[in-house]
């Protein structure tokens, strides 16, 4: 069964369930036919007796008789004559009726069971059911009560097999018409079961092609539809447009790593060089650590970034979420900073009392510091950066402006990519991640971050987050 298709083990369900539902109904419907049968027999046999009883008359004299050129029967009895109309003698759908005397003798029609069984006792109004010749007979009596007719009964018999004979054609025919009929629905199954498939044929066959290829680009093509698996097609042309854009994001990273690795190794290589085969004296071999050592810090610093980039990207470390006092926090933040005091940059900050959010402060101390440290780098000399923090009825925003640089509408887009440096001149020793990793902080606490800027006039960052007082 394991090794079968889906769309043949639909089938094979299908056609299975078809098939026991078909014969429970069928025994269902025997049954109650059965039932059904037996009633209406004995109601044909009750209304024959009935109408037979007005057929059976009377006559104390031969001159009573009127004699309208029928073929009435006449039977002297009881010093008169009983006239039996000729319909008497009609035998209806199986029955059979007699006139007995009340010792069961025959006056007149026919029984049919009255050398095979036991003489059955009259019973008035009541339909009994006896066995003969291996055959079961329902019979049914009615006691004569017209004067002189006192004493006589008219019983009416029908053999069960009347009843089974219509019921047999019933059943020869189904064991005929269903079996076809199942197979024509287990066909027509079979066939709707491999429509409906079908996309699934399409989405296996563009997952073997991706695989075999390493094409990313493809995408399933099953037309426009509402249905489960129309669905779960585009939901994997949604996973396959993700997984390209993560691969080339993959290739970029470590692009970009090789490059902004690639100049300190050569610088530390360089000198590892010099000392070995230039250095004349102390002083170059210590010149030469020292550049070492600084390159050395800066790759350390590189490699640290991009592994905390990552783990927050990938989520690979839990960062336990509480309720922070971000005024507080920003408030410290800015304290610490306006310290450095670099190029002469000024550091002022304003904050609303008591702006709580929910979040990592680890990580909202980093995303401040980084964005006023990307304020000092890019600044001018005797520059001012400003720090605002403000809230709404449901969101706080944190603003950080400054007076620097500037950044091009062109390469505003770009800012927040890992690497990207607008201008690598005043880079500094940054590699080009804080705000990458500023980026990455706002989504993790579910805010956003967003610039404003014009060369040579300062930037603005804004960062915004759901309050939670």
């Amino acid at each position: 069964m394991k090794n079968l298709s889906i769309r043949l083990k639909i089938t094979l369900w299908f056609g299975s369930a078809l098939i026991i539902v078909v014969a429970l109904t069928l025994i269902i419907v025997f049954s109650v036919s059965n039932s059904v049968m037996i009633k209406d027999l004995c109601n044909n046999l009750s209304e024959s007796v009935e109408h037979n009883v007005d057929e059976v008359e009377f006559y104390s004299t031969f001159d009573e008789i009127h004699f309208d050129n029928d073929s009435d029967h006449y039977i002297a009895y009881n010093n008169g004559y009983i006239e039996i109309d000729d319909d008497f003698l009609d035998k209806v759908n199986g029955i059979s009726t007699s006139l007995c005397e009340s010792d069961g003798s025959l006056l007149y029609g026919e029984n049919p069971i009255a050398v095979h069984t036991v003489s059955q006792d009259f019973s008035d109004y009541k339909i009994q059911a006896v066995s003969a010749r291996g055959e079961t007979y329902y019979i049914y009596d009615r006691m004569l009560t017209l004067e002189g007719l006192e004493g006589l009964w008219l019983r009416g018999i029908v053999p069960e097999a009347m009843g089974k004979t219509q019921l047999s054609y019933i059943v020869n025919l189904s064991l005929v018409l269903l079996p076809i009929l199942i197979l024509i629905s287990i066909l027509g199954g079979y066939i709707i079961a491999g429509k409906t498939l079908y996309p699934i044929k399409k989405i296996s066959l563009a997952a073997a092609g991706i695989n075999h290829g390493q094409d990313l680009k493809k995408r399933i093509e099953i037309g426009n539809g509402k249905d489960e698996l129309h669905y779960l097609a585009n939901t994997f042309n949604e996973m396959l447009e993700r997984l390209e854009l993560s691969f080339k994001a993959q290739k970029q990273f470590t692009s970009d790593a090789s490059h902004e690795l690639r100049t300190p190794i050569t610088v530390i290589m360089a000198q590892c060089e010099f000392a070995l085969s230039s250095a004349s004296d102390s002083e170059d071999y210590r010149n030469a650590l020292i550049v070492i050592q600084r390159q050395g810090h800066k790759m350390s610093r590189l490699i640290n970034n991009m592994l905390d980039f990552t783990r927050l990207e990938n989520k690979s470390e839990s960062y336990a979420i509480e309720k922070i006092n971000l005024s507080d926090l920003v408030s410290s933040v800015c304290e610490d900073m306006s310290l450095i005091n670099e190029k002469s940059i000024t550091l002022t900050f304003s904050t609303d009392d008591n702006i709580y959010v929910m979040g990592n402060s680890q990580l909202l101390s980093r995303l401040i510091a980084n964005l006023i440290s990307n304020s000092y780098r890019y600044g001018n000399e005797n520059g001012h950066i400003n720090v605002t923090l403000t809230s709404s009825e449901e969101t706080a925003s944190l603003s950080v402006a400054d007076d620097g640089i500037g950044i091009s509408k062109e390469q505003q887009p770009q800012i927040f990519n890992r690497f990207y440096q607008a201008d690598s001149s005043h880079s500094g020793e940054g590699a080009g991640l804080g705000l990458a990793m500023v980026k990455e902080i706002a989504a993790f606490h579910g805010g956003s971050i967003t610039v404003e800027s014009e060369p040579e006039k300062g930037s603005i960052f804004t960062f915004i987050i759901k309050t939670s007082n």
